[in-house]
C-alpha cells in the first residue's frame, strides 16, 4: 500500500503530524495520503501519562479545541510541591520554584482520552487510522539505507514461529516519508538510530519508569484542580525520582511514582517503592475510602536536550518520544511531542508538494532547532545531570538555581553537562548494596503486581511467540543472578520475569518469562545490566488497554 506519509504510532505526536498534514492540504486545496498505524487495540489504549497538559501545541493545532470538545476538562487550580520524609513533609512555597515549574494555564486530563479525541479529529480529516496494526519491521532500500516503509499486521504465528490456521502475512506500507512515533524505546526507532548513527555525538538517552494508578474517591475528598508533586521518601538521596497526584474529572485521583532508571541498587523494586509511598500520610489522606480502578507503567525519556538524536534519516523522521522531548523539571512532554509531529509534518508536506520523496527532511531538523521545543529543553538541560552528579538535595538545589538564572536573565548558563553512561551501566553488583525489605501490601492502599496487571486489562494471544527476546538465554542465571541478583524480577512492574527453583527452594534455578503479563513499559530493554533482553513488537492489539489513563 502506497502513501505519501506513513506514521508508526497513534499517540499525540503521530496523530498531530497526521492532522497537520491534512490541514495543510485542505488549506491549499491539495491531496495528501496519510496512514497511521497503532499497535493497541484502539487509539489511546497504550497511552499512559500523569497528566498535566500544557495546551501550547494544541492551541496551534486546533485554536478552537474547546469548541470541538477536547477532553481537557479540569484547569489546574492549586500547585503544591512537597519534600517527604519517612513520616512527615515540608512544603516548598511555589514562589520559590522557577516559573517553568508552575502549572498556570495547564489542564489535568487523561492523555489517553485526549489521544482518542485526536484520533477522531484525524479520521474526520481523512487520515487512515489503523488500530491493532503493529509495525514489526522496517522496509529498507538496502543499497542506500533509505526507509521505504514498514511491515504491519502480521498475525497467526505460533510460539514456535510457525503459521497457524489464522496466519496473515502482514502488508508493506510504503511512504514517500515514514514518521517513527512509537514512543519510548521503540523497536523500529532503535534499528533506525543504530543503522544511521543518529545518536553519534550525543549523550546516552536516559530514562525513568513511571507507575500510575487511577482512583475514584468520595466526593467530600475530591478537590478538582489540585496538583501535588513530591520528592524524597521512600527513595534515598542518590536514587532520583518523585511523585504526582492530580484531582480531576469524575472524582478521579491520578497518582503516580517515577524512579529514574540510573539507580545503582539492583535490589530496588520501583513497583514496591510506589506501593509503600502511598502509605505516607501526605498521600494516604487523598486515597483512603477510595477505589483503585486502573494501573499501568511506562518508561519515560529523560535525557533531554543533549540526548536528542539527529531527527531525520533517509526516507523519514523521528518524532515525539521516539526521539525524547520530555521536560523533566516540568514533568511534561506531550506538548513537545505534538509540536515535533507538527514540525515534521510541515517539512514533509512541503517536500511532497515539491515532488520530493525518500530524501532527508533536513528542514525538520532546522525547524526543531529554532522552535520553542528546543528552547524549552535547552533551558533545563542541566537539571537531570545535576541530580545524577550531586544527589537529590544538592543536585535539586543547584538545578533550581540554574533554572532561576535563565528565568531572571533570559540567558542560559554557558555550560552543558553530559550524561556519561547508560542506565543499564549504572547498575552495581548486588554485593555492594543491602537488600530492601518491602512491607506486604494491605489490599487497601497497596497491592501486589498480579492484581495490578489484572486492572491494566493486559492481554496477549497466548500462542504467539514471546515478544521479549534473550540474546543469550544463559545470561540471566549464569551472569545476572550471581552478580546482580537478577534484577529483572524487581524492575519489571508487571511480574513478567521470575527465577524459579527446585522444590528445596535453592537449587536448579531457571529463568521464566511470563510475556502475557507485559504492559509494554520497555523497562527491561533499558535497565537489564547485561543488555540481554530485547523488547520487540507483539501481535497487534495485544498489551494493556488503559481506560481514562
Amino acid at each position: 500500500m502506497e502513501y505519501d506519509v506513513v506514521i508508526v504510532g497513534g499517540g499525540p505526536a503521530g496523530l498531530s503530524a497526521a492532522i497537520r498534514l491534512k490541514q495543510r492540504a485542505e488549506a491549499d486545496g491539495k491531496e495528501i495520503t496519510v496512514a497511521v498505524l497503532e499497535k493497541a487495540a484502539e487509539v489511546g489504549g497504550h497511552i499512559l501519562s500523569g497528566a498535566v497538559i500544557d495546551p501550547k501545541a494544541l492551541n496551534e493545532l486546533f485554536p478552537d479545541w474547546k469548541e470541538r470538545g477536547a477532553p481537557l476538562e479540569t484547569p489546574v487550580e492549586k500547585d503544591k510541591f512537597l519534600l517527604l520524609g519517612p513520616a512527615g513533609q515540608a512544603e516548598i512555597p511555589m514562589p520559590l520554584l522557577p516559573p517553568l515549574m508552575h502549572n498556570d494555564g495547564c489542564y489535568i486530563a487523561s492523555l489517553a482520552n485526549v489521544t482518542r479525541w485526536l484520533g477522531e479529529q484525524a479520521e474526520a480529516l481523512g487520515v487512515e487510522v489503523y488500530p491493532g496494526m503493529a509495525a514489526s519491521h522496517v522496509v529498507w532500500e538496502e543499497e542506500t539505507g533509505r526507509v521505504k516503509g514498514v511491515v504491519a499486521g502480521v498475525f497467526g504465528i505460533d510460539r514456535h514461529g510457525q503459521p497457524t490456521d489464522e496466519f496473515q502475512p502482514g502488508i508493506e506500507l510504503h511512504g514517500k516519508y515514514v514518521f517513527i512515533a512509537e514512543g519510548v524505546r521503540g523497536s523500529l526507532a532503535k534499528t533506525i538510530i543504530s543503522r544511521h548513527g543518529l545518536a553519534k555525538g550525543k549523550s546516552p538517552q536516559k530514562y525513568g519508569i513511571g507507575l500510575k494508578e487511577l482512583w475514584q474517591i468520595p466526593a467530600e475528598k475530591h478537590r478538582p484542580g489540585l496538583v501535588q508533586h513530591t520528592t524524597g521518601w521512600p527513595l534515598d538521596e542518590h536514587t532520583g525520582g518523585g511523585s504526582f497526584l492530580y484531582h480531576f474529572g469524575d472524582r478521579y485521583v491520578a497518582i503516580g511514582f517515577v524512579v529514574h532508571l540510573n539507580y545503582k541498587n539492583p535490589h530496588l523494586s520501583p513497583f514496591d517503592e510506589f506501593q509503600r509511598f502511598k502509605h505516607h500520610p501526605a498521600v494516604a489522606e487523598h486515597l483512603e475510602g477510595g477505589t483503585r480502578i486502573s494501573y499501568g507503567a511506562r518508561a519515560i525519556t529523560e535525557g533531554g536536550y543533549q540526548s536528542v538524536p539527529k531527527l531525520s534519516f533517509p526516507g523519514g523522521a523521528l518524532i515525539g518520544c521516539s526521539a525524547g522531548f520530555v521536560n523533566v523539571p516540568r514533568i511534561k512532554g506531550s506538548h513537545n511531542a505534538m509540536k515535533t509531529g507538527m514540525l515534521a509534518a510541515d517539512a514533509a508536506y512541503d517536500a511532497v508538494q515539491a515532488g520530493r520523496a525518500g530524501d532527508e527532511l533536513v528542514e525538520y531538523q532546522a525547524a526543531y532547532e529554532k522552535s520553542w521545543v528546543a528552547k524549552e529543553l535547552k533551558q533545563v538541560r542541566n537539571a537531570k545531570p545535576y541530580l545524577s552528579k550531586f544527589g537529590t538535595t544538592i543536585g535539586g538545589a543547584v538545578g533550581l538555581a540554574d533554572m532561576w538564572f535563565s528565568s531572571i536573565f533570559r540567558i542560559n548558563t554557558p555550560w552543558t553537562l553530559k550524561h556519561t553512561k547508560t542506565d543499564a551501566a549504572s547498575t552495581e553488583p548486588a554485593s555492594k548494596h543491602a537488600k530492601i525489605s518491602y512491607p506486604k501490601p494491605d489490599g487497601k492502599l497497596s497491592f501486589d503486581k498480579l492484581s495490578s496487571v489484572f486492572i491494566s486489562n493486559t492481554n496477549h494471544a497466548e500462542e504467539q511467540p514471546a515478544h521479549l527476546k534473550l540474546i543469550d538465554p544463559s545470561i540471566p542465571i549464569r551472569v545476572n543472578l550471581p552478580k546482580y541478583g537478577e534484577p529483572a524480577r524487581l524492575y519489571c512492574p508487571a511480574g513478567v520475569y521470575e527465577v524459579l527453583y527446585a522444590e528445596d527452594g535453592k537449587s536448579d534455578p531457571r529463568f521464566q518469562i511470563n510475556a502475557q503479563n507485559c504492559v509494554h513499559c520497555k523497562t527491561c530493554d533499558i535497565k537489564d545490566p547485561s543488555q540481554n533482553i530485547v523488547w520487540t513488537t507483539p501481535e497487534g492489539g495485544g498489551g494493556p488497554n488503559y481506560p481514562n489513563m
